[in-house]
């Protein structure tokens, strides 16, 4: 991939198999299509639906050309000859999970590259001589402060059981600067707490006008196949802009006014741009009206213990 990147001469050539389930694999694939590679199939260990890829990265690949194998293990290769063994899902009743294993069944396909694409893991020389901290199935272990079991020592991204992508990987950066900010300072990082989940069903719609996801321009199948040409392109600004106004805001108030306007008890005072409304219990009656009203389900009515 660096050799492409860098239009260096790359060996993405013949018959390509890659073996593994996850965007390192689709783009090796699409990157061996682009190459002009006789035919590219993915070897995955996975189920179709529990492939570590982003659907979409699949999808586009398959369209492309590339074939998907699934739930086969590479098990020997021998020139040209790769032996596959069948795997099977078996689901724990317990649990409710599900693994993978070995059935002792083969076949064999052909190939002149075997690309190994499993996922990228921790180098552990630095941290298994390290006191307190344990490492299981190749991930370090952390605490809710993405600290290791060594005092001071915080891990974060694909080096922790998380989900492996960029959005993740930021997200756990921020936290993990916060509570190394507040362990220099002697002190112990807290979390904000987090607001309740505002699901749908908790949100007035009404409110709402409907629009309409803008579709960001995408090359045609055969354009994508013939370069490296961005596949989905930017919006513009007004196209961001209308994006970004179609969010709904779940759970967190926009200071749109229904409840300061709505309440008959005159229970709510406006703070000031930016920093939210008081609500003044001793004159709440408790009729639920802001609630109900409240578009984004910023609002819960919670029993008062008597």
């Amino acid at each position: 991939m660096r050799d492409t990147e860098t239009e260096k001469r790359n060996q993405l050539i013949g018959r390509v198999v890659i073996y593994g389930g996850g965007n390192s694999a689709m783009d090796v694939a699409r990157t061996a299509i682009r190459m002009g590679a006789q035919d590219v199939t993915v070897i995955s260990r996975e189920e179709h639906n529990n492939m570590s890829a982003h659907p979409s990265e699949i999808k586009e690949a398959l369209e492309e050309g590339a074939q998907l194998i699934n739930l086969r293990a590479i098990k020997s290769v021998d020139g040209d000859l790769i032996t596959l063994e069948r795997l099977k899902t078996i689901e724990e009743h317990h649990s409710g999970h599900s693994h993978v294993v070995e059935t002792g069944e083969y076949e064999n396909i052909e190939a002149d590259i075997v690309v190994l694409a499993i996922g990228q893991l921790i180098d552990e020389t630095l941290l298994k001589n390290t006191p307190k901290i344990t490492i299981e199935n190749k991930f370090i272990q952390i605490n809710n402060i993405m600290q290791t079991g060594h005092e001071g020592i915080f891990a974060a991204g694909d080096a922790v059981p998380s989900q492996r992508s960029v959005t993740t990987a930021l997200g756990h950066g921020k936290k993990a600067a916060r509570a190394i900010n507040a362990w220099l300072k002697g002190e112990v990082y807290q979390p904000a707490p987090q607001n309740e989940v505002a699901t749908f069903d908790k949100m007035e719609p009404w409110y709402y006008s409907d629009a309409p996801r803008t579709v960001q321009p995408h090359l045609e199948t055969v354009r994508r196949k013939s370069g490296f040409a961005e596949v989905v392109g930017d919006l513009d600004l007004e196209n961001a802009k209308f994006e970004a106004r179609r969010c709904m805001s779940c759970g967190n108030c926009f200071e749109c006014d229904n409840c300061y306007g709505i309440c008959p008890d005159n229970a709510i005072s406006k703070l000031g741009p930016d920093k939210g409304f008081e609500f003044k219990y001793d004159y709440c009656k408790g009729c639920g009206m802001c609630e109900a009203e409240c578009p984004c389900g910023a609002i819960a009515m919670i029993t008062e213990d008597i």
